[in-house]
């Protein structure tokens, strides 16, 4: 019980210090898998983005008595630049129990997670509450930690754009375009 409520005090105070920095870009990757860990089981997941600050989630489940697939969309959020950042979602599961046959229900998720320096792995932790339906429970509050290894890199990006912002688009916007030929060697057919 101690080390429950140690982690989420934790967990809120990394959460509102992400809340009072933003960024332009929230992850380092465009496509990640690997594994999961909880208390009630483990399993595999996959992260893709599909949006400049959204990712798709699918996790596939087990424990002792029961298998899932869970679907998340997720949007991430930076923490003093892309290498941290927390998240937060929703989405639903369907699955099978030994004892009561099939279920499903809707997920929320929040959690952080933490791109490891000069590796090409990803590390995280979450909480993911459940509504459940045709289950012995009608809800569950399980927590999480996933290692996933990053498959597809995102397009490299200067040290400081994901703090101070800027970037390629900013520097093309502010390149003039060349001007036309304005008087000096006009052809025959040009017209004034």
């Amino acid at each position: 019980m101690g080390f429950a409520c140690f982690s989420s005090k934790v967990f809120l105070v990394l959460l509102m210090v992400g809340l009072s920095f933003s960024g332009a870009q929230a992850q380092k990757y465009r496509t990640a898998a690997g594994f999961r860990y909880s208390q009630s089981g483990y399993g595999l997941t996959v992260q893709q983005k599909v949006w400049e600050k959204t990712t798709l989630e699918g996790l596939a489940l087990a424990d002792t008595r029961e298998i899932s697939g869970t679907v998340l969309a997720e949007r991430h959020f930076p923490i003093l630049g892309p290498s941290l950042n927390y998240y937060f979602g929703a989405g639903g599961h369907l699955g099978n129990n030994k004892d009561t046959g099939t279920f499903g229900g809707f997920d929320a998720i929040a959690g952080i997670e933490y791109k490891i320096a000069f590796t090409p792995l990803v590390i995280s932790a979450d909480f993911k509450p459940s509504v459940e339906f045709n289950s012995a429970d009608w809800a569950r509050f399980p927590t999480g930690l996933s290692m996933r290894y990053i498959i597809v890199k995102e397009k490299k990006r200067g040290l400081f754009e994901g703090i101070l912002g800027g970037g390629d688009n900013d520097k093309k916007k502010s390149k003039p375009k060349k001007e036309q030929n304005k008087g000096f060697l006009k052809g025959i057919f040009d017209q004034q």
